[in-house]
């Protein structure tokens, strides 16, 4: 089935586009033979070697990497720690409004609705921006945010929604009211992402699992009503899927690009994904596993992100564990008082973005998202991607602040605490300008 171009119209009565359902060639839930229970592990005082496999036997070729060791560590990584998640559904985009002058004229407006799945699935309310004028498709950013779309921009057409927010500027009991309108702006400088040449398409993470325990309105209950039919390596919990919350916002960044990749507006091939502190660990997740994801830029992401699981400062896996026990599968929990015994760390996950290009971004005061930790982690990582013969990490040690690392495996710090700034929007796109450049079509032959 190929998919349609979405439907344009500022009709208010609009005909939903079917997605193909599988429209990801690979699959999602990796477990094959059974692993052990983590008390059976083995004590690894040292972040595992990421071109080690799990039977000790080290990668020889990329080859081998590609078939062999990548699916283990995405099998070992849903096994232990974010768990089974389900495959692509068949998602109904529509496009409920759109405005081809935003910006005073520099951009079109989309307004998208992804149902995720039959009627009574959780609905995605997506906002694109693209820059007018471009000659071709435009790359975008998909991001993941902590507030409904009506507060990225300054727009009194976007709708209030009504599902459950994060305590913050205009939100009254988990509720927004009319203040949130445009509370977001500096924080996702849509504006200057325009004036750049890309686009975005940013949803609230909450559209796709509310950050709760046992939330009844999120996709992880909806599938818990849907059960699975049994199969090798899932569970009974969650209707056969064991994910937490960040596997759940992965899996939504996933869908948006399910979506975009059918919009002609949009570069397909010129996707990157980008989340700050718990979005964060939730967009490099979705790029570890979906290779249609060009470039992955998990912002400030921490423990069960891009900061080491055996690290010794700022948040543990234990903190993590008991602060957020939704966000991780009950396995991970087991790694409490053992992080040790884990049979990979936190470098093999952004080594199962390569060849692709990852910026680890910090601030200097977000000690408890521990930045020596995190830049240990693309440390790590740098030996898969050289072993790939893409590239790698360009500075032994820590860059000053400021000073952006646009290697392949970047890095950035700046001044500051744990938050999402302009500036850190300018190293992002600095980034992409050096990486993502236009993929020009083959010529005729």
């Amino acid at each position: 089935m190929t998919a349609r171009r979405p439907v344009r119209s500022r009709s208010p009565k609009h005909r939903p586009v079917l997605l193909p359902a599988g429209i990801v060639a690979c699959s999602t839930t990796l477990l094959a033979a059974p692993f052990p229970e983590p008390s059976q592990l083995p004590v690894q005082p040292t972040p595992p070697d990421p071109l080690v496999r799990f039977d000790g036997q080290r990668v020889s070729t990329a080859r081998e990497w590609y078939q062999q060791r990548r699916p283990e560590l995405k099998a070992l990584f849903q096994h232990y720690m974010y768990g089974s998640w389900p495959s692509a559904p068949a998602v109904r985009a529509t496009v409920e409004r759109m405005d081809t002058q935003y910006f005073g004229g520099k951009a079109t407006k989309k307004e998208v609705a992804l149902a995720l799945g039959p009627d009574d699935a959780p609905v995605l309310h997506l906002l694109v921006v693209v820059p007018n004028g471009r000659r071709g498709p435009a790359p975008v950013f998909v991001g993941l945010a902590f507030c409904p779309i009506c507060a990225l921009v300054n727009d009194p057409n976007l709708p209030l929604p009504t599902n459950w927010m994060y305590p913050g500027p205009g939100v009254r009991d988990h509720r927004a009211t009319a203040a949130i309108r445009g509370s977001a702006v500096g924080t996702w400088s849509i504006e200057q992402t325009i004036d750049r040449g890309y686009g975005v398409a940013i949803f609230y993470n909450g559209d796709v699992e509310p950050d709760y325990p046992e939330a009844p309105e999120g996709i992880r209950a909806w599938y818990a009503r849907h059960p699975a039919p049994a199969s090798a390596g899932t569970t009974a919990a969650e209707g056969g899927y064991d994910w937490g919350a960040i596997a759940a916002w992965a899996w939504g960044a996933r869908r948006v690009v399910d979506y975009l990749v059918t919009d002609k507006a949009v570069d397909a091939r010129r996707i990157a994904v980008v989340g700050h502190s718990r979005n964060g660990k939730a967009s490099l997740v979705a790029g570890a596993f979906d290779e249609r994801i060009a470039l992955v830029i998990p912002h400030q992401a921490g423990c069960g992100g891009t900061a080491p699981s055996r690290g010794t400062i700022g948040e543990s896996v234990q903190r993590i564990n008991t602060s957020f026990p939704h966000w991780f599968n009950a396995p991970f929990k087991q790694f409490n008082d053992q992080p040790q015994r884990l049979p990979f760390d936190q470098n093999s996950l952004i080594a199962l973005c390569a060849p692709r290009p990852v910026l680890v971004s910090n601030a200097t005061e977000d000690s408890w998202g521990n930045p020596d930790g995190q830049f240990e982690m693309v440390q790590g990582a740098d030996p898969v991607y050289r072993f790939l013969k893409a590239g790698g990490l360009a500075a032994r040690q820590m860059p000053p602040t400021n000073q952006l690392v646009a290697s392949k495996l970047g890095f950035f710090i700046r001044p500051g605490k744990h938050s999402m700034t302009p500036e850190d929007w300018r190293a992002f796109l600095d980034f992409a300008d050096k990486e993502l450049k236009p993929v020009r079509p083959p010529r005729d032959r």
